[in-house]
């Protein structure tokens, strides 16, 4: 049985989110939302009803087109026109659930009253979202400004009985889709066009989707930090609460208090004879963690306040009788804020490889490369080049896309954020982090069993127990890249808390 989420105007989170899509919720309009867009789309019909003055996108043309006057009985047609000469996207198809947060994003963002758009075209987004009918979306084709209007243009054409959806029998035709359902196309009104294609849904829903994916990241670098902290058989004493209080960055705090609990009780942190100070890769853990954490906590708050505005334009301001045409479409605060998050998350990558190639090397007490007969068996040894050079692509992965901007639309749009750009980069550095921490997880699982009869936290202990029923001790040489992709799955389907996660 379905649970409901009403779409209003109360904050939409990243936990609200993460409910949503983990409890699979369907979507309702609430009475407010239902009397804003109703209140809006009447207010706009009777503006421009007799009305020759030009309003942006209403009675005029689009971008530098925007000083062509379109008649009355044209204004449908120009809203129709707008979506099909927009749906130019090429590349990779954006993945599912991604196209998944645009539908609920675009439809909070109409929901406010500022758009002028039908209640029954917001309901039909409804309708797609609830019967998982996801648009067809492709993941090259937005500037970032003016909105991400390839990509919306995709995701409304199925309003249109246009383009092409994913149901769970692949991918079909709207067409064919509309007709199954009985549902006729929606015909655009004035303005509906543009607040479709006007917004920053494609770029927030990435950033959204790389926000839940990072905040479990960062807990499993801690996590499998922690175990590599035991594996090398580390020095505690940096994780010591004095020596973060005379420094007390939000994130480097919390990372040092996560290490402690994660270890507490661990018969190997208890050791005596350790070395006075170890590698920057174990020992720092909390000053590099911690700024990633304290990242996530700055672009969390971006995307916050992103998914909760209005994007489109122009906008409608019936409390004092204004149509304004504005800039709110322009991606500039979600490229930062996803290029900062891309470079934060490859860090992590950067320092857990780190750490693998420490466990490799045939240092304190445990054989070259983690295996035994280390010549006869190459063991470890290339799993630490893959992830050497994952890391490398993260590098490149991580130079801004931000920096970069094009004159598009003859010139009338001479400043773009690349934000989308930004979007599918960083999408792309937290896959191969995940993968980097993966191998680092294998390396310090084997790592723990050269340590017997020695234990670590009953916590830790726990946690490679149950790893260890998927990927087990390499006694021998045997094919790693499937125990690397054993290890990447286990690290998807591992599950945290909310409160751990978001905390």
């Amino acid at each position: 049985m379905h649970t409901v989420h009403y779409v209003s105007s109360e904050i939409l989170s990243l936990e609200t989110i993460k409910k949503i899509v983990e409890n699979d919720q369907q979507l309702a309009l609430s009475e407010e939302a239902t009397l804003n867009i109703t209140k809006s789309y009447q207010y706009l019909k009777n503006k421009i009803k007799d009305n020759d003055r030009p309003i942006y996108g209403i009675n005029t043309g689009f971008g530098s087109l925007y000083n062509v006057k379109i008649s009355t009985e044209n204004l449908s047609k120009l809203q129709e026109n707008l979506v099909m000469s927009h749906a130019c996207g090429t590349g990779d198809l954006v993945p599912m659930p991604i196209v998944k947060l645009m539908l609920l994003l675009k439809i909070q963002s109409l929901s406010y009253g500022y758009s002028g758009v039908q209640l029954q075209t917001v309901e039909r987004l409804i309708d797609f979202y609830n019967n998982d009918i996801l648009p067809v979306v492709y993941t090259q084709g937005s500037l970032g400004a003016s909105g991400d209007l390839a990509p919306l243009a995709h995701l409304s054409l199925p309003l249109l009985g246009r383009g092409e959806v994913h149901t769970e029998k692949g991918i079909v035709s709207s067409e064919k889709v509309l007709k199954k359902h009985n549902w006729e196309p929606i015909a655009l009104q004035a303005k509906e066009g543009l607040a479709l294609l006007n917004g920053t849904q494609f770029m927030s829903a990435y950033g959204v989707h790389c926000l839940l994916k990072s905040y479990k990241l960062s807990y499993l670098a801690d996590l499998i930090g922690s175990v590599s902290i035991d594996a090398f058989d580390c020095n505690m004493s940096p994780f010591n609460e004095l020596v973060h209080m005379v420094r007390p960055h939000r994130g480097q705090v919390k990372t040092a208090q996560q290490i402690l609990s994660f270890l507490e009780g661990s018969k190997m942190g208890d050791s005596e004879n350790k070395k006075v100070q170890d590698p920057y890769s174990f020992r720092c853990i909390p000053q590099v963690h911690g700024a990633t954490k304290d990242t996530l906590h700055f672009v969390n708050r971006t995307f916050k306040t992103e998914i909760n505005s209005v994007t489109d334009n122009p906008n409608i301001f019936m409390d004092t009788d204004q149509i304004i045409s504005g800039g709110n479409f322009h991606g500039q605060p979600l490229a930062l804020g996803l290029d900062y998050l891309g470079i934060a998350m490859a860090e992590l990558g950067n320092i857990s490889e780190r750490r693998t190639f420490q466990l490799v090397s045939g240092l304190r007490d445990l054989p070259q490369f983690l295996v035994n007969n280390p010549g006869l068996n190459s063991g470890f040894m290339i799993p630490q080049y893959t992830a050497a050079s994952i890391v490398s692509a993260n590098k490149q992965l991580a130079t801004p896309a931000s920096v970069d901007s094009i004159v598009s639309s003859n010139g009338q749009e001479d400043h773009v954020s690349m934000g989308a750009n930004a979007a599918t980069q960083c999408f792309q550095i937290l896959n191969n982090v995940e993968t980097i921490l993966a191998i680092e997880l294998m390396n310090a699982s084997q790592a723990m069993v050269f340590r017997d009869p020695k234990k670590s936290s009953p916590f830790v202990e726990s946690f490679l127990k149950t790893y260890r029923e998927v990927v087990s001790f390499v006694d021998e040489d045997r094919l790693l890249a499937t125990d690397i992709h054993n290890s990447i799955s286990f690290l998807k389907s591992f599950s945290v808390e909310s409160e751990l996660l978001l905390g």
